[in-house]
């Protein structure tokens, strides 16, 4: 998988590099994820919103309900609710295409032409996977934010100006990029681990069917554990605002 990971970053930068195939990738991916991390993005919103104006109501910090809801939304839930549903929506088509190709045979008759499959198959859609992860991202992002500033104000009676003071006054720039590069970062994961498996499935129909299922449980294993070390990283390395 790493070898694959190696081979991609490569041919990525060699001619011709598939456009047609990138872009007919990117709306697939697109197709089969918008609407389900839209759907989910709200109740993840609502859920650490209704839960952080509880705590914090305990403790007797309601003003700061909403820079901890949105944080906790923009670095840790936005990022993983994309790679949730890049891997177990996309990561899983693209597993299944590349399965199918292979028990056909098409895989090896590419290489017999003469055409790398890495090139012409798996960069576009590891590529595709990556700007999906990104895009969506951003709008897990916003409608995460709005959900819970609605939960937040109409269910629990917070203050709307409380809630967007104590965002603007503990939030920071890197808080989005370290959420748009995990994006990225998941997106290149999820299409990876999906292509290896695609690859190398067992013989039949049913040994794609066993890769879609190993790819999308390794996705999620890889996933978790790089958002641990990324979060690590981060919050080492970029100071609180206002500390």
């Amino acid at each position: 998988m790493f070898g694959l990971a190696i081979d991609v970053v490569r041919n990525t930068f060699r001619r011709p590099f598939q456009l047609r195939e990138f872009i007919q990738q990117c709306w697939f991916v697109v197709s089969v994820t918008v609407l389900p991390t839209a759907l989910v993005s709200i109740p993840f919103g609502a859920v650490i919103a209704l839960q952080i104006g509880s705590l914090t109501r305990q403790i007797g910090a309601q003003s700061f309900t909403g820079a901890a809801s949105v944080l906790a939304i923009i670095q840790q839930a936005s990022p993983i609710v994309t790679a949730l549903l890049i891997a177990g929506a996309g990561g899983s088509a693209i597993c299944a295409d590349l399965g199918s190709r292979t028990i056909r045979e098409e895989i090896d008759a590419m290489e017999v032409l003469g055409v790398s499959p890495i090139q012409r198959l798996v960069v576009p859609r590891v590529l595709a996977a990556m700007l999906v992860s990104v895009l969506l991202n951003g709008m897990v992002s916003v409608v995460g934010v709005m959900g819970g500033y609605f939960f937040n104000v109409i269910l629990q009676d917070g203050t709307p100006g409380a809630y967007l003071a104590s965002f603007s006054a503990l939030a920071q720039l890197p808080d989005l990029w370290i959420s748009e590069l995990k994006a990225l970062i998941f997106g290149f994961i999820a299409g990876i681990v999906a292509a290896y498996r695609g690859l190398n499935p067992a013989g039949g129909p049913k040994g794609v069917g066993d890769a879609v299922n190993q790819a999308v449980v390794i996705t999620f294993l890889l996933l978790f554990f790089v958002n641990f070390v990324l979060t690590t990283i981060y919050l080492q390395v970029v100071p609180a605002k206002g500390s």
